[in-house]
């Protein structure tokens, strides 16, 4: 089952109170439905509550394309028959690609991110044999034993209420020699977006809610790996800080990014004012700087 408590950076006082009403939120079973967490994570990329997401590429590219190129600074590539998790918008594939793979399989629980996955390869010119596009969750994948050489996944474990299922699911439908690379929150991703937010939204829309995201530290990876049975593992934690011009432009990024899916747990007719209200809270705090924090890990299949 996932953490109850918050496993990422915010501050004491902020934390205490997070983690209180997370504890309610196991009691009252919501923490527990891992349906409904996994659902609210769909509806955000799927733009179901707000249109965030259609900026995904517009204001996140360069943030994505760096967690790619760091990902894949590890992994060969060449000849390779590859599967992306939580493919998104295909910058990872499209760079695995561009690094020789053979073939890359898309996968994402969105519809909507994965068609615009399959656009920007169709206007690429990518054929069917070099390129496929599957929906699905992480923690049932498509696919038979052993299918692919390389396992990747860019930002999603996070969001995952069971991350330990994932990657058995991963390493299930790897080949034996296979390399398992992904990419994950770190604990201090967000925060000063997250700690805004959080300050931002009515206590009463967020009493009893646990939010569906789990940043890890790097010995967690490495341990979730070796447990799993892999080997050759490697972990490694990349930290910068993303910058601009004003608080508004900040959320727009922070929003954009994640989809902002959190919205999709409140009233529906009060979601418009309540990205209002939080937009303007990044505008009067002047939040103009937010911490990227990524984690990595490798694994081999034995």
């Amino acid at each position: 089952m996932p953490s109850i408590f918050w496993t990422g950076r915010l501050s004491p006082l902020l934390k205490m109170m997070v983690n209180f009403s997370n504890v309610i939120a196991w009691i009252t079973g919501n923490a527990r439905d891992t349906a409904a967490m996994r659902q609210r994570i769909k509806n955000g990329y799927n733009r179901t509550v707000t249109d965030d997401v259609t900026r995904y590429d517009e204001v996140g590219i360069e943030h994505y394309t760096k967690i790619s190129q760091v990902l894949l600074e590890k992994i060969s590539l060449r000849g390779k028959t590859v599967l992306d998790i939580g493919c998104g918008t295909g910058i990872l594939s499209f760079l695995a690609l561009q690094r020789n793979a053979a073939k890359v399989v898309c996968g994402d629980i969105s519809e909507y991110m994965l068609g615009q996955c399959e656009k920007k390869a169709n206007a690429l010119g990518y054929k069917s044999n070099e390129i496929e596009f599957r929906q699905f969750e992480a923690n049932s994948l498509p696919f038979g034993k052993n299918t692919f050489d390389i396992v990747m996944s860019g930002m999603v474990l996070g969001l995952i209420p069971n991350q330990k299922d994932a990657v058995a699911e991963m390493i299930r439908v790897l080949k034996p020699g296979g390399t398992i690379g992904i990419a994950t929150h770190g604990p201090e991703l967000y925060f000063e977006a997250c700690e805004t937010t959080f300050k931002a939204i009515p206590l009463r829309l967020v009493f009893g809610y646990r939010v569906e995201f789990w940043p890890v530290q790097e010995k967690e990876i490495s341990s979730m790996f070796s447990k799993a049975g892999l080997t050759d593992i490697l972990t490694k934690r990349v930290m910068w800080t993303e910058s601009f011009p004003d608080g508004g432009k900040a959320y727009d990024f922070f929003a954009a990014t994640s989809s902002a899916w959190w919205y999709s747990k409140f009233p529906p007719d009060q979601v418009a004012s309540l990205v209002r209200k939080v937009r303007r809270t990044f505008e009067q705090k002047d939040v103009k700087e937010i911490t990227s924090d990524i984690v990595i890990g490798y694994g081999k299949k034995t």
